[in-house]
């Protein structure tokens, strides 16, 4: 399988601008050691707006005017609703039941039709809209035009920090990593290593790596998590990635996780969801190690910010 290279990355980013947020750098809770990059800036508040809006620029003008559809338990669907949008392609999103209502609600809120199906279902909720309506999928995470834009999260963090050693990024489909993986090989002649994050409760890319072939976990196992935005598994695609690329994955519990959340709600006044919070749990949590002395040495991605409300006041009152 071809893989997605720097070049491409360098592609989506002149191909992005303007369209996408160039988040900062910021720190995090006092005394932590680490930087942050808070895609839950992002005007849909996670990282997949890069890569939706990358996949929208690069559809066929005739397939175009059918629409889009993905599937999606929120973050992605949002994103290719708005990148969508803003390029008058109409866009319908398969959601799994349980999916956080906060990001239902604003998937409805720039015009896109939302289809609810069981976890199991969604797959073949998107292939019977490509049968019957002729619409152009745009998986929310194996396409290496999605993988592409994702990228530009790592590209962005080595230009930002001259110093960075250490991407910390969350795992669910693999896309983030794989493109942050991707970018971060780019980066010449430091080396900078790039290290994947996953709950304990949903951690089939760990055993996939470890086993050196593709492990699925179904919905049973992955639902288990309140990290709600990394609960996909792997595809072959971003396995591949991962697999040439990525240098360690570690998993953090659901009592870290929460603790995250609320540690940079306090520490660092930004309001991070269980999934985008998992990065800088692995950190918090001394599941990777960083130097003190240089906090620009190490960058956790915060990946996104769309957290139910009522779930965000517990957490937070609990620290």
């Amino acid at each position: 399988m071809e893989l997605v290279t720097a070049d491409d990355v360098r592609a989506a980013a002149a191909r992005i601008r303007g369209h996408v947020l160039r988040t900062p750098l910021t720190a995090a809770p006092e005394g932590a050691g680490f930087l942050l990059k808070p895609e839950s800036l992002q005007p849909t508040g996670a990282f997949k707006l890069r890569g939706a809006t990358n996949a929208v620029a690069l559809l066929d003008p005739v397939r175009s005017g059918y629409g889009v559809v993905t599937h999606s338990s929120g973050n992605h669907g949002l994103a290719l609703a708005r990148a969508a949008a803003r390029q008058g392609v109409a866009c319908t999103v398969v959601v799994p039941e349980g999916a956080p209502r906060v990001k239902v609600e604003r998937i409805r809120g720039y015009g896109a039709r939302v289809v609810t199906v069981p976890p199991a279902e969604r797959l073949a909720a998107v292939e019977g809209f490509v049968d019957r309506e002729h619409l152009v999928p745009v998986p929310p995470f194996d396409d290496p035009r999605v993988i592409a834009g994702q990228g530009t999260v790592g590209s962005e963090i080595l230009e930002q920090s001259p110093e960075v050693t250490t991407i910390v990024v969350p795992v669910g489909g693999g896309g983030l990593a794989s493109g942050v993986a991707t970018a971060a090989r780019a980066a010449r002649p430091r080396r900078v290593r790039v290290v994947g994050v996953e709950p304990e409760l949903a951690a089939d890319a760990a055993e996939s790596l470890r086993a050196g072939r593709l492990v699925d976990w179904g919905p049973e196992r992955t639902y288990r998590t309140m990290a709600d935005g990394v609960r996909a598994c792997l595809s072959e695609r971003t396995f591949a990635h991962l697999a040439e690329r990525l240098d360690g994955i570690v998993t953090v519990t659901e009592d870290e996780i929460a603790r995250a959340v609320a540690a940079l709600a306090h520490g660092a006044r930004l309001v991070a969801e269980p999934s985008g919070a998992v990065a800088a749990a692995a950190v918090l949590s001394g599941r990777v190690d960083v130097a003190p002395e240089r906090p620009g040495a190490t960058v956790a991605v915060l990946s996104g910010g769309n957290v139910d409300p009522d779930l965000f006041a517990r957490l937070v009152a609990t620290a």
